[in-house]
């Protein structure tokens, strides 16, 4: 009987100790928003906001420190636009590309981190514009560009 009585008076601390610890968090969570807020207004008539803004719930990553030297497969990010990376992609594919080629090809030639819908996006505006064609599942150059760009490479 004894054990039965440590384990509720067991559970009763901890059921206290959680009460208190959610009324903590909720008295937190007021405090962030008091201070959200604040943040609005003084931004609003032209006061500076901090330098970083971190999301609720998610804490910053660690800052590199300089005496760490940058990984090798850590790439610079690529300063091409999503469309240009796409027809260059398709370019460096010369028997044509998949959608999944040219996603492996943004990620590990040039850095990027594309979503599926945004490439597909891309790929079809390129498409319309007469940029790229379709065929079979697989993106080539249209083939006035394919001989325009022959030349230029052989010279």
């Amino acid at each position: 009987m004894a054990t039965l009585d440590e384990i509720s008076e067991e559970k009763q601390k901890l059921s206290e100790r959680l009460a208190r610890l959610d009324a903590d968090r909720a008295r937190v969570a007021q405090q962030l928003e008091e201070i959200e807020i604040a943040e609005r207004v003084l931004s609003r008539f032209g006061m500076a906001q901090p330098a970083e803004r971190r999301r609720r719930g998610r804490p910053s990553a660690p800052e590199p420190t300089p005496a760490e030297p940058p990984s090798r497969s850590a790439k610079p990010a690529s300063t091409l636009s999503l469309s240009d990376a796409t027809i260059k992609a398709v370019a460096a594919h010369g028997g044509g590309a998949t959608a999944a080629d040219v996603m492996n090809y943004l990620t590990r030639e040039l850095g990027m981190s594309v979503r599926p819908n945004h490439l597909g996006i891309a790929l079809q505006r390129h498409r319309r514009a007469g940029r790229l064609e379709n065929r079979d599942s697989r993106w080539y150059l249209p083939h006035s560009a394919d001989s325009s760009m022959q030349p230029a490479m052989t010279g």
